[in-house]
């Protein structure tokens, strides 16, 4: 074994040694786990399912076929599934307020799946029933189902943990409707315990898919049956095959307060690794990402990506990632954010372009980095 060297020793202290370490296949059987953690992997598990494809006005091909695998997938992982397909505005209100008490009396982990039309308005969103029958703005509140008013609901049943996914930007099919002024969702910030799921970024919209199933729910369902996967590894592989495959046109979107780990396929066996465990997984790591940042071959950037997701130099290798699409041509995606909006604190791209000499100040607080004669901001 290699000596432990200051940067292992670092990277060790940054996280790895504190007992928080969650590894990528193929080593995702070895674990340490908080106490919230194991409470969520013993709570019953509950989910509302929907898929809206027979619209009036401009139907969809695949929200229905969407939803039914969404729901089989569920099942097959432990939850308590309820499905609904084609709803009308009052079935898709009851079987929401339903949902939301069951979670409150049961104390259950929540999944709540929509696939269909969605708009914004006011920086409000809805999810639109198949009965829909819109001609002006004032009918959107009368007609939709408000997912702010879900997370509302989701937020009082105190239940330990939410996960809300939208694959709700098909299109725009209301171009004829004045006032309606931004295409797909507006960006909302999760409540508590929660992660929440775009299918694309907000103000975006998303791809119906060529085959039985969105581009974004095909994505979903296969990463959500990689055994071992963490939650927020499943969304990031997401991400990056979404992009890769719509060629930078689509790139799902997430917002979570998750403070612990949860799993769609659990880990068979919990155990906390020694030191030297760590290193052995630490050292084969960096090698992945040594041969892939020395070469900067987008292919082995994008393997270390979908190996390592939350990896010890995943954020370099998205940096990097990012550069290499955009010299091939990809175009950037921008995020509809207006201060206006109450429902979000908003978002901030990091600037990597620092120079010696720069500095920079974010409230108040700000950093030095080794070796420069400047101090920089702390972005959170």
């Amino acid at each position: 074994m290699q000596p432990l060297n200051p940067e292992r020793r670092r990277i060790l202290q940054g996280g790895l040694a504190a007992g928080s370490l969650f590894l990528p296949v193929p080593w995702a059987w070895v674990w340490a786990q908080s106490e919230g953690t194991l409470k969520l992997l013993r709570a019953p598990k509950m989910a509302l399912v929907m898929g809206n494809s027979k619209y009036k006005e401009s139907p969809l091909k695949n929200p229905a076929n969407d939803a039914k695998a969404i729901g089989d997938a569920l099942k097959a992982t432990g939850f308590d599934v309820t499905v609904r397909l084609d709803v009308r505005r009052d079935e898709m209100a009851g079987a929401v307020q339903a949902y939301v008490k069951s979670l409150a009396a049961r104390k259950a982990v929540g999944l709540f799946y929509f696939a269909g039309h969605g708009l914004q308005l006011a920086w409000r969103n809805y999810m639109l029933p198949v009965d829909m029958d819109i001609d002006t703005v004032a009918d959107v509140p009368k007609q939709g189902v408000e997912v702010n008013a879900l997370l509302e609901g989701l937020n009082k049943a105190e239940n330990p943990m939410n996960v809300i996914i939208l694959d709700a930007c098909r299109d725009n099919p209301f171009g004829h409707v004045k006032g309606v002024d931004h295409k797909g969702l507006s960006q909302m910030d999760a409540p508590n315990h929660t992660l929440l799921a775009y299918a694309t970024n907000p103000g975006n919209v998303a791809s119906d898919g060529e085959g039985e199933n969105g581009l974004y729910t095909e994505n979903f369902l296969r990463e959500m049956r990689v055994k071992d996967a963490k939650i927020e590894e499943v969304f990031k592989r997401v991400r990056l095959n979404v992009r890769l495959k719509s060629k930078g046109a689509q790139v799902p979107w997430e917002s979570t307060s998750l403070e612990d780990d949860f799993w769609f396929q659990p880990p068979a066996e919990l155990k906390k690794l020694s030191e030297a465990e760590q290193l052995k997984l630490l050292d084969e790591e960096v090698a992945v990402w040594d041969k892939a940042k020395s070469t900067k071959d987008l292919k082995l950037i994008e393997a270390y990506l979908l190996r390592y997701p939350t990896g010890s130099f995943s954020e370099i290798a998205q940096l990097e990632f990012d550069r290499a699409l955009a010299k091939a041509g990809e175009k950037k995606i921008e995020i509809i954010n207006e201060a206006a909006n109450p429902f979000t604190k908003g978002s901030v791209n990091a600037n990597t372009s620092f120079k010696i000499g720069d500095s920079y100040t974010h409230t108040g607080r700000s950093i030095s980095f080794p070796g420069w004669s400047s101090s920089a901001a702390l972005l959170q």
